[in-house]
């Protein structure tokens, strides 16, 4: 949360970035397209606004073309995808090459055709934790029922390593360590988690999940929701696509929606 510092400044939590400071915080609620916002935002004298929860909420033309234009010009930052590449080349023996990962620095060319690219051979896992486990417990797993699943995946897809992105505390990670010696995960040096905040970690690992042969993510995620949209960039057929992990209970395990996209 945020609270005033002694000269009246609000601090708080800004992705990492402690010389940022606001003059200003409003808490707002908002269901909705997110054109809601956008006169809100138009009425404000201040030069830089952010938005500290926003994921909830939808462009207007949700899935369209003007929406894929969109999001598929935000390009991440090229020394982060590097970073990323160079992971996959040394741990998971993936390249663009190898993996039919064309990829072009000008968005605008990135028209590939689902089903092109096959990605390196590694299962890409990502599992939410934290607040998840409460906030969405009927359809989250626990961590036997998540690597039950992944057991299942590498067996299935004849793969031998699986690359998690997490953000698990450090005893479940423990934990899936101990029963999944297949597990690769990019961890940061201290250097480099200062250098590329959490954000820049999140890409990385983002980054690395989109190029697996084959991925599962965790039900309604953003962070998931990100890699279906790169990995639909980059061609990949959805059914390695658009999957998820089941709550151990659950019972209906409605899997995400194909958002095909439009150019």
């Amino acid at each position: 949360m945020y609270s005033t510092d002694k000269d009246k400044y609000y601090r708080g939590w800004f992705w990492g970035y402690e010389e940022t400071r606001g003059l200003k915080v409003v808490c707002l609620s908002v269901q909705g397209s997110a054109s809601v916002v956008a006169p809100l935002l138009l009425n404000l004298s201040s030069r830089s606004v952010m938005l500290d929860r926003a994921e909830h909420l939808l462009h207007d033309h949700y899935g369209g073309k003007d929406y894929w234009n969109t999001r598929r010009s935000m390009v991440f930052a090229k020394h982060l995808r590097v970073m990323g590449d160079m992971f996959r080349a040394k741990y998971l023996n993936s390249s663009d090459e190898k993996d039919r990962t064309w990829y072009s620095e000008d968005w605008r060319n990135m028209k590939v055709k689902l089903g092109t690219a096959i990605g390196g051979p590694y299962l890409g896992v990502h599992l939410r934790r934290k607040d998840f486990i409460w906030g969405h417990r009927s359809d989250v797993p626990s961590i036997q029922g998540a690597v039950k699943k992944i057991h299942n995946l590498l067996k299935l897809h004849k793969l031998e390593k699986v690359f998690v992105a997490t953000d698990a505390i450090m005893q479940e990670v423990e934990q899936l360590k101990a029963l999944l010696p297949e597990m690769v995960r990019f961890e940061p040096t201290w250097e480099e988690m200062d250098l590329y905040k959490d954000g820049g970690i999140a890409i990385i690992d983002q980054w690395i999940c989109a190029h697996a042969r084959y991925f599962i993510g965790t039900s309604v995620s953003t962070f998931s929701f990100r890699i279906h949209e790169e990995r639909e960039i980059l061609g990949f057929d959805p059914k390695t696509t658009y999957n998820r992990f089941c709550g151990d209970d659950e019972k209906t395990c409605e899997q995400p929606t194909h958002w095909k996209i439009e150019y």
